[in-house]
């Protein structure tokens, strides 16, 4: 079977610029050189179908943790000629606040989720503020009122969305954190969201220090690898990086960078 060649785009929507490099690593790190933190959603599409991973924090979360909300990501879909209704697919890698914010405004998604990720934001585990911090209990609760709607797919371990199109329980991160493989006219792409943050998380490797299985997350690296059809075709979920790499799609004040054309030479 042939499979599509879909477009993925990277639309970064927020920036934190007061982070340090000792921040972003398990392992010691005594450089105390800024090493910044995007924040993205991603679209996946083709002719027939469009695909959103992710839908970000809102106005609210930003000045709660203080970060620099740039626009609204779902907002910045007309940028790519969709509107928030038009989504019929949200895959959430997992429920963290800059992940899971905004479900609200796609009236018309159903949202695809592993049911690790579920039972972690809801269980037990959530009574320790270590694991909790991260989550926000109104995005987790407006996930659930779409339960009771039918418009959550559950799923456990890997799931092909469509051809070519799959998602991958990683874990580590949180219990239930998934990547995506998608097949693109370069070859296989993998989107790792938080699998690793940045690109030198894998390099090192040294992993986010937000992380609930060190084991999981230091064999998810492996498992990326694996995916993808080279080092290049690996997207890590806050580098700024990636804006460096790949090429601006349309009016670079918008802030859309094409992840299924090649890395721009040099990077």
């Amino acid at each position: 079977m042939t499979l599509p060649n879909y477009e993925i785009f990277a639309l970064r929507y927020a920036t934190l610029e007061a982070r340090t490099r000792r921040d972003n690593f398990i392992t010691h790190d005594p450089h105390d050189e800024p090493m910044p933190m995007d924040y993205f959603v991603w679209l996946i599409r083709d002719g027939n179908r469009a695909v959103l991973v992710d839908t970000g924090f809102n106005a609210r979360q930003a000045k709660e943790r203080g970060r620099q909300l740039i626009r609204c990501p779902i907002g910045a879909l007309s940028h790519l000629g969709l509107q928030a209704d038009q989504i019929q697919d949200v895959v959430l890698t997992h429920l963290h606040y800059d992940h899971a914010g905004n479900i609200g405004l796609l009236p018309n998604a159903t949202f695809h989720i592993q049911e690790d990720e579920v039972n972690y934001a809801c269980g037990r585990h959530m009574c320790k503020g270590l694991f909790r911090h991260a989550y926000d209990i109104e995005d987790v609760v407006d996930l659930i009122r779409r339960v009771y709607a039918d418009r959550v797919a559950f799923h456990s371990g890997a799931h092909a969305l469509a051809p070519g199109i799959e998602l991958v329980r990683i874990g580590g991160h949180t219990m239930g954190l998934q990547s995506l493989r998608v097949h693109t006219a370069r070859g296989w792409v993998v989107l790792a969201s938080d699998a690793s943050h940045y690109y030198e998380n894998m390099q090192k490797p040294s992993p986010f220090p937000i992380v609930f299985h060190l084991g999981e997350m230091l064999e998810g690296y492996d498992t990326l690898r694996a995916l993808a059809d080279s080092p290049e075709h690996i997207i890590p979920g806050h580098d700024p990086l990636v804006r460096a790499r790949y090429p601006f799609w349309g009016d670079p004040a918008n802030d859309i960078v094409a992840l299924h054309l090649p890395p721009k030479a040099g990077t």
